[in-house]
């Protein structure tokens, strides 16, 4: 007679598991990529940004940990971070405050518009 683990399930069942854990992973996934901006993301997307505006808003905010030219202190460098991150993304990055030891940072839409055209041209 063969014993049996009461915790091994048999291999369909781990199987079926393994399904529904990456079915419900791309679905988290899916959902957070085709669900709209919300509206602060969507204003900001709407703004042109201006280049010199957002480097002087870098410079008050961002320069004392990512460097004077964004090329990294205490903070990471972000030079080609417009290339590696999305604008949604960074836009998340600067204003969730989930990234500590960096601050929360809530600027206007059109504020936020100038930095992200500045951040992409680094």
């Amino acid at each position: 007679m063969e014993k049996q683990i009461p915790w091994l399930l048999p291999w369909k069942s781990w199987l079926t598991a393994a399904i529904l854990v990456v079915l419900l992973t791309a679905g988290g996934w899916l959902w957070w990529y085709f669900s709209p901006p919300d509206p602060y993301v969507q204003e900001v997307l709407a703004h042109q940004g201006d280049l010199a505006q957002g480097h002087a808003i870098f410079q008050m905010n961002c320069a004392a940990c990512h460097g004077l030219q964004g090329n990294g202190r205490v903070g990471p460098s972000l030079w080609g971070v417009g290339t590696r991150k999305s604008d949604v993304a960074l836009i998340y990055q600067v204003v969730s405050g989930k990234t500590p030891p960096m601050p929360q940072f809530q600027p206007s839409p059109q504020e936020m518009a100038d930095l992200l055209q500045y951040l992409k041209s680094l």
